[in-house]
């Protein structure tokens, strides 16, 4: 199929880097690798951080342009056989697809749609009558977490829905075999405003509880909040606390063969592809049993996973994996397999194919 894809949220070329954009650019890989022609529609982000007050007006006039842009090229060099939208919600809902999609006659599917019925009033009313507008018109709406495909039916329970599973290419980490130092901890993230700072001071808080077990923590990332975060954990002995910035995934890669335990709490996380990147390396996962967590850290299987917002627990959690080499080892090579074997790009095509075709079709 030729195949127009957008996302709303952050371009698959946006050049700051984070898991929304490595999603768009997976999704993209595997669509290419099932042998679609893949063309990124357009780049126009719609992300509001504030309620829309002015932005969305100036926002829907972008969208009418981009619409008139894309239309054009489309009488003159044909029209695409699907519209991809991938994770449009209040936030960054999709002014352009719809339209588009109603006005050619094109099959609209999104990937990651996000609907939370706790933001139907007040200043994002209005973008989440769209997502919900845009989920119900869908052919489908394919899903990466059980939650949020239960979160769909509730709001739109006539809409079609359809799973894939989180995936990841993860080739640049199977090739290093894993060579992990005891104790070595390691965390991944950017350092912005939200759950990932909440992440980061559970664990400082966690840390803190463990402080005469023999470990050390890598952490991996930057962001606006890099100060806040080197303040949360400035209590340690220096020595203990390595900040290694934001790095090449290649660097990444060798960073993570050589730790032993991936801590990351996932305060909120939608899912997470940094778990997978973390046990395609061979290491075994501390997380809270939260969100999108499950779906890509199996308990007692890939990793530990500890009741919502218990420090205490979660504190446990790793003294228990740092003082069982057994344990680490065993869930270590089980996290590696997992990622390679159950939620590979093939895999993803493979499915990814399977749900355009039933809901699709060819035109």
């Amino acid at each position: 199929m030729k195949i127009a894809f957008y996302a709303p949220l952050k371009s698959p070329d946006h050049p700051v880097p984070s898991g929304d954009r490595l999603m768009a650019q997976l999704l993209i890989s595997a669509l290419q690798a099932a042998g679609h022609a893949v063309e990124i529609a357009s780049t126009l982000r719609t992300f509001m951080r504030e309620p829309p007050s002015d932005a969305l007006p100036a926002l829907r006039q972008q969208a009418e342009a981009e619409r008139k842009r894309i239309g054009a090229a489309w009488q003159q060099g044909g029209t695409p056989d699907v519209w991809i939208t991938y994770h449009p919600y209040y936030k960054a809902p999709d002014l352009i697809g719809p339209a588009l999609g109603n006005s050619f006659d094109i099959p609209y599917v999104t990937v990651e749609t996000s609907y939370s019925a706790r933001r139907n009033l007040g200043a994002w009313a209005e973008a989440q009558a769209m997502v919900l507008q845009s989920l119900k018109m869908a052919r489908v709406n394919i899903c990466l977490t059980t939650r949020d495909q239960q979160g769909l039916a509730e709001a739109a329970p006539a809409a079609r829905t359809a799973f894939l599973p989180p995936f990841l290419d993860s080739s640049i980490f199977l090739a290093q075999w894993p060579r992990p130092q005891p104790g070595r901890l390691v965390a991944m993230a950017m350092m912005r405003p939200g759950n990932k700072m909440d992440s980061l001071a559970m664990l400082a808080k966690a840390l803190k509880l463990i402080d005469n077990e023999d470990w050390s923590l890598s952490i991996i990332g930057d962001g606006s909040c890099r100060k806040q975060a080197e303040d949360m954990f400035a209590g340690f002995e220096p020595d203990r606390i390595i900040w290694h910035g934001q790095q090449s995934r290649q660097n990444i890669a060798t960073l993570l063969s050589e730790s032993a335990i991936h801590v990351w709490p996932g305060c909120t996380e939608a899912y997470g592809l940094s778990y997978l990147e973390t046990q395609a390396a061979g290491l075994p996962v501390v997380a809270q049993n939260t969100h999108g967590v499950p779906e890509v850290v199996i308990a007692d299987r890939t990793g530990l996973l500890t009741p919502v917002d218990d420090v205490p627990a979660y504190a446990n959690a790793i003294r228990i994996m740092l003082s069982n080499p057994e344990m680490r080892e065993r869930m270590g090579a089980e996290a590696r397999r997992f990622v390679s074997e159950e939620r590979s790009i093939a895999r993803a095509a493979q499915r990814l194919d399977e749900i355009l075709h039933e809901h699709v079709g060819t035109r």
